[in-house]
């Protein structure tokens, strides 16, 4: 298969997840979204890496899953501390939080 089509395929997916993050008000969605955008990002970075015959992007890219592994332990936390606060995922809600 040809690298591009990785490309269009990352392209495609991060408009997706950019488009749920602007559209979405739940943030159980909208957390998911970011996580597609995240695995889009991860997906060029792996095509670029075989486009160039090097191991660095599939490097960045395995750090990468690492950083969003914590980010989805600490957004989670969040998101259900949120949801006993406020019994809603809304991402409206989230702004009620302060003190």
């Amino acid at each position: 298969m040809n690298p591009v089509n990785y490309l269009y395929l990352a392209a495609l997916l991060f408009s997706i997840g950019a488009t749920g993050v602007l559209i979405r008000r739940n943030a159980i969605v909208v957390f998911m979204c970011i996580e597609l955008m995240l695995n889009a990002c991860n997906l060029t970075l792996v095509a670029f890496s075989r486009m160039h015959g090097n191991l660095d992007g599939q490097i960045i890219a395995f750090f990468t899953m690492v950083v969003a592994a914590a980010e989805v332990v600490v957004g989670l936390a969040i998101i259900v501390s949120l949801f006993r606060s406020r019994h809603s995922a809304s991402v409206d809600d989230a702004s009620l939080m302060k003190l």
